[in-house]
């Protein structure tokens, strides 16, 4: 159970937040009694939500309304099973870039196409597919103190872009561990390559990491050892993408594993071309 402390809702100047932020902002557009979610911002900008706490993938808040004792609402969204889950999370391991952008707690700007692609939506369709209920004795829904929770959930996505995850059924914590030991797994024993006394020829595994080592080199025509120099390149993709957006406690592992495993895919091509 996470819990947060409400606070006055802000305007929204759409082009200056985050793209998820926005998403959720124009889902909220999209409803056609304007009025009544126009009521529940200024609720939000008020001060009117005493509290607001995730119960599993359930938003449950007090809303102080205009009787004494505050309302009791909650709001949800339909959660994705643990198969989906699994597939996600397998989909989000085989691209190292969206995992290092969510170690880092930055939501990648590709990361619907890989719900979509195992069949799932992460943001909703339409406002309709938002479950909610309210204690107040207003039978529209959304009422105004839930309209008010919608619009406090936005500065809670612009916070933490996990908060949409934790509404699909996972936390940031489990979402990150899943990904650490997907990427452990996948990286397997280090095998790093070793040299010949004899020769003093860079030798090694013709699979490295999960790298087939014979498609780092190919060329269709016979080459003239007196016409050709090969050198190593002095940069490498690491080089080109510069500072990677990690946390403290992944940075070291995650660099040191991708430097290994360029190092001797450098050096395997290097083989497989001098061969």
């Amino acid at each position: 159970m996470t819990s947060y402390q409400a606070s006055p809702s802000p305007a929204y100047a759409l082009e200056d937040e985050a793209w998820w932020v926005q998403r959720w902002v124009e889902l909220l557009n999209t409803y056609r009694f304007k009025k009544r979610l126009e009521r529940g911002r200024i609720y939000a900008r008020e001060g009117h939500i005493l509290s607001l706490e995730y119960k599993g993938s359930k938003v449950a808040a007090l809303v102080q309304g205009t009787a004494e004792e505050p309302y009791k609402l909650s709001i949800w969204l339909d959660a994705f099973s643990d198969e989906d889950w699994n597939y996600v999370i397998d989909s989000l391991s085989e691209q190292a870039i969206y995992s290092a952008q969510l170690l880092a707690g930055e939501m990648p700007a590709e990361i619907e196409a890989v719900f979509t692609a195992n069949g799932l939506s992460l943001y909703p369709f339409n406002l309709s597919e938002v479950h909610s209920k309210c204690s107040c004795p207003d039978p529209k829904n959304p009422c105004k103190h839930i309209a008010a929770v919608y619009y406090q959930l936005g500065d809670f996505f612009r916070e933490d872009p996990f908060v949409l995850f934790q509404l699909r059924g996972r936390s940031r914590d489990s979402i990150l561990d899943a990904l650490r030991q997907r990427r452990q797994s996948s990286a397997g024993p280090s095998e790093t390559p070793s040299m010949s006394e004899e020769a003093g020829t860079p030798t090694g595994p013709a699979v490295f990491h999960g790298l087939d080592m014979q498609r780092f080199w190919a060329y269709g025509e016979s080459l003239a050892p007196d016409l050709v120099v090969i050198t190593p390149a002095e940069t490498t993709v690491l080089d080109v993408l510069g500072r990677i957006p990690l946390p403290p406690e992944d940075a070291p592992v995650v660099m040191g594993h991708l430097k290994e495993i360029y190092q001797a895919a450098a050096q395997q091509a290097m083989v497989q071309a001098l061969g």
